[in-house]
C-alpha cells in the first residue's frame, strides 16, 4: 500500500463525504479509491467512516486520523514546493468571497495595490453575507469574520475584531447612558440577525467574567452599514466591530459605552482548503493583507 496517496485519498473523502467526489478531484477512479480506504483502515485496524446508503461521515477515530494527515499532506506540499516557491510567481485568476461590509470598506481600497504588485493576477472577488462553501463554489480563499466552524479549511488569522457599543450623542442625551450592561435592558438595541443568537449581546467584565445579556429594539438586519447609519440617526445601540464604526467614534458621530466591559471580540482570517494551501496567488494575497491589516488594524488607530 501507498501510505501517502491512501491518506491522501482518505483527506479527500473526509473533505467531500463521496468516494466519487474525492475520486474526481484525484483523478481517479471511484473504486481505486475505495480499495485505499479499505486498506488503510485494514492497516490501521479501525473504522474511519460510518457508511450509510444515503451518507458516510467521519468516525470519532477518522476525526482524530483526519486532524494529523491533513497537517501531515500540508507538510509534504510545503516541502515539494519550497525549492520552487521563490521562482513561482502568483499568476491566474484569484476567485474571492468576503463579507460586504468589509470587503466595501477594506478590501476593495486593497486590491488596486495587490494588482499592481502582481501584474499576472486577475482577481474575481464576490461579496455577500452568507455561508459560502469554498470548495462546492469554486472559491480559491475567503475572508471570513469571528468564530470559526469548518475544520477542513486552513484559516490564518489577519487581525483582531473589536466589538464596541455605541450610540449617538442625541440618542445618549435623550435615552441616558447605560453603566452596566444590564442597563440596556431599557434601551433600543439594533440587531445584527446573521448572528447566531442576535438578541444576546456578549461581554467579559473587569475580572475576565462573560456575561450576557437579552437586548431587544424595533430593527434588526443582516448588514453592519445599515446598523451603523440607524445608530447615526440616532435609533439606538449598536455591537459594532471598529472596522465599521472607527472612524464614527473618531468623529464624535458615534459614542462608545460600557468601556469598561468588552463587547464579545473576534478574528479577520483569511481561509482557504488544504488543496490549495500553496499555491502562489493565494500565498501572495494572504501575506498581502497580513501584512497590510496586521496585529494593530489601522482602522483601530483612529479612536
Amino acid at each position: 500500500m501507498d501510505r501517502l496517496a491512501a491518506m491522501t485519498a482518505f483527506a479527500r473523502v473526509a473533505e467531500t463525504r463521496s468516494f466519487s467526489d474525492a475520486a474526481r478531484r484525484l483523478g481517479t477512479s471511484k473504486s481505486v479509491v475505495s480499495r485505499q480506504i479499505m486498506a488503510l483502515e485494514a492497516d490501521l485496524g479501525a473504522r474511519l467512516f460510518h457508511r450509510t446508503t444515503r451518507s458516510m461521515t467521519l468516525t470519532e477515530a477518522g476525526e482524530g486520523y483526519y486532524e494529523r494527515v491533513s497537517r501531515i499532506l500540508t507538510d509534504v506540499d510545503e516541502a515539494n514546493l519550497s525549492v520552487t516557491r521563490l521562482q513561482a510567481a502568483p499568476r491566474g485568476r484569484l476567485r474571492i468571497n468576503a463579507p460586504m461590509s468589509f470587503g466595501v470598506r477594506h478590501l476593495a481600497p486593497s486590491l488596486p495595490d495587490f494588482l499592481a504588485l502582481h501584474p499576472e493576477v486577475e482577481i474575481d472577488m464576490t461579496m455577500n453575507d452568507r455561508f459560502v462553501d469554498l470548495v462546492d463554489e469554486g472559491y480559491d480563499m475567503a475572508v471570513r469574520i469571528g468564530r470559526l466552524t469548518d475544520s477542513t479549511l486552513v484559516a490564518r488569522k489577519l487581525a483582531p475584531l473589536r466589538r464596541t457599543i455605541c450610540g449617538s450623542p442625541a440618542y445618549l442625551a435623550a435615552r441616558g447612558i447605560p453603566q452596566t450592561p444590564a442597563d440596556l435592558a431599557t434601551h433600543e438595541c439594533l440587531s445584527y440577525s446573521n448572528m447566531t443568537q442576535s438578541d444576546e449581546w456578549s461581554f467579559v467584565d473587569a475580572n475576565g467574567k462573560p456575561l450576557s445579556v437579552e437586548v431587544k429594539g424595533r430593527l434588526r438586519t443582516n448588514n453592519g452599514d445599515a446598523l451603523r447609519i440607524a445608530a447615526l440617526r440616532g435609533l439606538g445601540l449598536v455591537a459594532q466591530p471598529s472596522f465599521i464604526v472607527g472612524a464614527d467614534l473618531q468623529a464624535g458621530t458615534l459614542v462608545g459605552v460600557l468601556t469598561n466591559y468588552t463587547a464579545q471580540d473576534g478574528v479577520v482570517y483569511a481561509v482557504y482548503p488544504h488543496s490549495r494551501h500553496l499555491s502562489p496567488k493565494v500565498r501572495a494575497f494572504t501575506d498581502f493583507l497580513a501584512e497590510r491589516f496586521g496585529p494593530r488594524p489601522y482602522w483601530d488607530l483612529v479612536e
